[in-house]
């Protein structure tokens, strides 16, 4: 399961090529697949005639039956609930479960976040891959920045730009896709083919954007951070981040991601506004590693948790008490306390338990059943 259609696609082209040899019917299922297509999918799996199914969200949906589901994958994790994730495991009797998440959690919350799985870490590139060179600029650098990107392009390579707004905003001074784009195709880049992409188009639109570019059609996009995920775009060799002080050191970290997928020497340019010391320090740690873990340590401590996550979409809480970063070793206990408290009384009835029997009641009596 991936979040988006051209990921999934993606991920089919890989299997494909990998497993059609042996005789391993991979499908894809995704919303733009018609409806009798999807009927024949839908079948063909409840009978067992397809062993690997790849797909969105769709494959959450009620009437998608398999036969006997014996692994669930989930690519980049981050982008669906802990909900959809035992949605999709539910589909079978007790099948194992692999979660992937490319967005650098520090190793310590990663125990907390997904204390119910086993933790593996890749923390290596994969083979051939070259360390991607990062910049830090202010405005005064945008010309040079611009003859850099022209040479590239004269190169044969392609190049993202990402803007953290859609449309131009009177009270917010930062770059906007529209108004990049406008700029872009009829003056600074006049003479190569620049399209534009955001999280606001429609599906459809967006995967023929995106295609568009993986075919080698267009020389600049520019976006919003909606390419931030599984994006495989091996002839893209430079990344431009305008207002890049406006992005978590993680998102910066995922972006830069998007280059240096290929054989060419990749860069990332980050231009930045503002002089404070913390706008600084971020562009600094940027610059100095290319290690997820690092960067995602440092995001949490300058920024806090609460910022680092986005919590209502992560489902983490606000902790009005404590703080992620300072108190992860109170925390760590915490954890090992509930764990030993649930191997040794599950349903709370001990009389050592009571009181936080009570309080769970009253907490979370109307979300499950006690």
């Amino acid at each position: 399961m991936a979040p988006t259609a051209i990921l999934a696609s993606q991920h089919l082209e890989s299997f494909e090529a990998i497993l059609s040899k042996y005789n391993i019917k991979s499908e894809l299922l995704i919303g733009s697949v018609t409806k009798k297509k999807k009927e024949e999918i839908l079948q063909k799996l409840e009978n067992g005639e397809i062993d690997i199914l790849i797909g969105t969200h769709a494959l959450l949906e009620e009437n998608v039956k398999f036969k006997n589901l014996g692994l669930v994958v989930t690519d980049e994790q981050h982008r669906f609930g802990v909900r959809q994730r035992g949605v999709i495991a539910s589909k079978g009797e007790n099948p194992d479960v692999l979660v992937m998440t490319a967005t650098p959690i520090p190793r310590t919350l990663a125990l907390i976040l997904y204390g119910d799985l086993d933790i593996s870490i890749i923390d290596e590139l994969p083979p051939n891959r070259k360390k991607i060179d990062t910049f830090a600029v202010t405005r005064g650098m945008e010309q040079r920045v611009n003859n850099f990107i022209k040479k590239q392009i004269n190169e044969g390579r392609q190049a993202y730009i990402v803007c953290p707004l859609v449309e131009e905003n009177e009270e917010i001074n930062a770059k906007s896709v529209l108004e990049l784009a406008e700029k872009y195709k009829n003056e600074v880049f006049s003479e190569y083919k620049v399209e534009y992409l955001h999280g606001k188009m429609r599906p459809k639109e967006k995967d023929e954007i995106m295609q568009k570019f993986k075919d080698k059609q267009i020389d600049i996009l520019i976006s919003t951070t909606v390419i931030e995920v599984g994006v495989n775009v091996p002839n893209a060799s430079i990344m431009v981040v305008e207002n890049a002080e406006r992005f978590g050191l993680a998102q910066l970290h995922q972006l830069r991601g998007r280059v240096g997928r290929g054989e060419y020497q990749s860069y990332c340019i980050l231009k930045y506004q503002g002089n404070s010391e913390i706008i600084r320090q971020r562009m600094k740690i940027m610059q100095e590693t290319n290690n997820g873990f690092v960067i995602a340590g440092k995001d949490l401590e300058l920024r806090g948790s609460g910022e680092f996550f986005g919590t209502r979409q992560h489902g983490i809480p606000e902790f009005k008490i404590a703080n992620l970063f300072e108190d992860m070793n109170v925390l760590k206990i915490v954890q090992s306390l509930a764990i030993k408290i649930e191997q040794e009384d599950p349903k709370l009835e001990l009389e050592k338990n009571s009181k936080l029997k009570k309080l769970i009641e009253n907490k979370f009596s109307n979300r499950i059943e006690i």
